[in-house]
């Protein structure tokens, strides 16, 4: 059964010098964390050097995420390049008829079966690396927000640090002298 989400790896690591390029376009139909508003695009470049399997790619898309302020939807781009490493156990089977080449597997997240990448594997983790920890919509943390405000949010920072220990803040003034 051939599954389409694999790139076979094989002739690269037999053959130590080889390069194999790739354009991938793909709409992630597993990840539910992040809706694609167009599909990632990009390429993947790989290479055996004998010991390591070089992977590297540039990849893009366009995402609906969440305002981490006033949980509106937030359309954002993002972009991210790879570089992996992987370990390479054996000697390639055009340097040698008794042995072949294959990719050392030691990634908690399955990314190889086998010889062959799993290319949306590799390509989630990346584009999940690539997402801003807090996104933010075009009013930021300090604008007046009427999404947060109608909402009951935060409307700006507050300027004396945490609310909370305001009555603490009177030990830090000086004495007066009677």
């Amino acid at each position: 059964m051939k599954r389409d989400d694999l790139l076979d790896l094989n002739d690269v690591l037999q053959h130590p010098g080889r390069k194999l390029a790739v354009d991938i376009s793909t709409e992630l139909p597993e990840e539910a964390d992040v809706d694609l508003l167009r599909p990632l695009e990009g390429f993947l470049e790989a290479m055996s050097t004998g010991n390591l399997l070089l992977i590297t790619g540039q990849f893009s898309t366009r995402a609906v995420l969440e305002c981490a302020r006033c949980t509106g939807p937030l359309e954002v781009d993002i972009a991210f390049e790879l570089e992996e490493q992987f370990s390479v156990e054996g000697i390639p089977s055009s340097l040698s008829s008794q042995d072949y080449a294959k990719v050392v597997a030691d990634e908690p997240f399955e990314l190889f079966d086998g010889n062959s990448l799993i290319v949306e594997n590799l390509l989630r983790q990346g584009l999940l690396l690539s997402l801003p920890i807090q996104p933010l919509c075009e009013f930021g943390w300090e604008g007046e927000c009427p999404q947060a405000k109608e909402r009951g949010g935060i409307n700006s920072l507050p300027t004396s640090g945490r609310p909370e220990f305001s009555r603490l803040s009177n030990l830090l003034l000086p004495e007066e002298s009677d």
